[in-house]
């Protein structure tokens, strides 16, 4: 039986192929997505391909053109630039990597070397704001996770104060701050991050979209990548039948990056359900109370997570996940159970909000590592393919921050991202179909189970 199941592992990736299908965004975010470029029309010939017109991809091209100007840097987007997890998110920017959020490693220098290094890249998204003339509305109020039990309270309090000794600036709130803040005393209290915040996640696609072809970079539109001929020269063939040489690859596909033969057994794709309320008025924003207008997400495993726009639309995300077998979309699934818990919670957090209905609601795959830590570097069989992978939900920041180390590590600047510990990093091993199907299945089976 262990041969066997040995023997179908390997085999399994050849009898159940991961279809080329990319949905299109129907979330509240997609209304701002801007006009799509045309698609590639010829063969061509560059420096540097990128796949994937997301945060990871843009900011990558717009880095390595910053860094080298004269490289010719090619950016494929499936569908619209912004059409996959970075236009379909919850919004909320956050400092560190998810395996270090709330925790701190063996290493508090380097935990505050992350922190730092992430927070500093939310002031960066500010000016490249700025530059571009196109405001993302990004606003630093700070954010939250909340707190549901004493335990959570106990560590949280340990943790705020060994992270403030490694010079960390996070805070702990009492009930009353929690309260004061959000308007809601269903938690017990909450850690408090200074320099998170909220942005429209779309209008940062824009923003990226934008610098990317200011510094010089060429973005095709609705250009499937369908195979990579893998070598010192890549080619990349798409389904129109083009293809581009270029010397250097980067993989910014996040989620779909197993459609294309790559890191299928380091990441599991796994779709969230977002959805957002149409304009509050003053009386029902002032009946809410949340007056600090930071997002904040829960401490259960299935997470919720909030968010007030500056439009005064309240959005929520997260709840129950799914995954689908062999890494598929989901579009046969019905989202409206995900939907209804979303409502639920929305509802028992503000009973003012009763009889409300969402204006938009929609899902969007993710990726996600087994210990929530990610990782950027160059792989390949001559080096020369550069990625970013498992945000697992810090993505909205941390894209951005790889997008800088990629275009480093491909001009031959490794140095200085050597003391961080995402820098090619080996993420945990995931099983290929069907086991990874048994295993997502049993997980989360498993966490609704115990409420954890």
């Amino acid at each position: 039986m262990a041969l066997g199941a040995v023997g179908l592992n390997q085999i399994s990736p050849k009898i159940w192929r991961e279809p080329l299908v990319f949905e299109p965004n129907r979330s509240y975010w997609a209304r701002s997505q801007s006009p799509p470029n045309p698609p590639l029309t010829e063969n061509i010939t560059a420096d540097v391909a990128v796949i994937g017109g997301g945060f990871t991809g843009l900011s990558s091209a717009y880095y390595i053109r910053t860094i080298s100007p004269r490289k010719r840097v090619v950016v494929l987007e499936a569908k619209g630039c912004g059409n996959g997890a970075s236009g379909r998110n919850g919004a909320m920017v956050l400092t560190m990597t998810d395996d270090r959020y709330m925790q701190l490693s063996a290493d508090p220098a380097v935990d505050k070397r992350i922190y730092d290094l992430t927070a500093q890249n939310i002031q960066t998204l500010l000016k490249l704001s700025a530059a571009t003339g196109i405001d993302c509305e990004l606003e630093t109020n700070g954010a939250l996770q909340v707190l549901n039990t004493s335990e959570e309270i106990k560590a949280a309090q340990e943790y705020v104060q060994a992270a403030r000794s490694a010079g960390i600036p996070v805070e702990f709130w009492s009930k009353q701050q929690v309260a004061v803040a959000i308007g809601t005393t269903l938690y017990e209290g909450a850690f408090f991050d200074p320099n998170g915040g909220h942005i429209h996640p779309m209008k940062l696609v824009q923003v990226w979209k934008a610098a990317a072809e200011s510094a010089g970079a060429e973005i095709y539109e609705n250009t499937v990548a369908a195979n990579i001929e893998e070598g010192s020269e890549h080619v990349l063939h798409t389904v129109s039948g083009f293809s581009v040489r270029a010397k250097s690859l980067v993989l910014a596909t996040n989620a779909f990056t197993p459609r294309l033969g790559r890191f299928r057994n380091s990441i599991v794709p796994v779709h969230e359900y977002v959805a957002i309320t149409p304009p509050l008025s003053e009386q029902q924003l002032a009946g809410i109370g949340w007056l600090k207008r930071a997002p904040f997400n829960d401490s259960r495993t299935e997470v919720i997570y909030l968010g007030l726009t500056r439009g005064n639309r309240i959005h929520i995300g997260g709840g129950r996940p799914s995954y689908f077998f062999n890494n598929g979309d989901g579009g046969t699934g019905d989202a409206t159970p995900h939907y209804s818990q979303l409502r639920r919670e929305l509802v028992r957090l503000y009973p003012q909000l009763e009889g409300i209905e969402f204006e938009a609601a929609w899902s969007g795959v993710v990726d996600w590592s087994l210990n929530e830590a990610p990782s950027v570097g160059r792989t390949g069989k001559h080096n020369n393919i550069f990625y970013g992978l498992g945000y697992s939900g810090h993505g909205v920041n941390l894209t951005s921050v790889f997008g800088r180390v990629i275009a480093d590590l491909e001009a031959g600047r490794d140095e200085q991202w050597k003391p961080y510990p995402f820098l090619n990093a080996s993420l945990d091993y995931i099983p290929n179909e069907p086991f990874r199907w048994l295993g997502a299945k049993s997980g989360l089976a498993w966490y609704r189970l115990t409420g954890s």
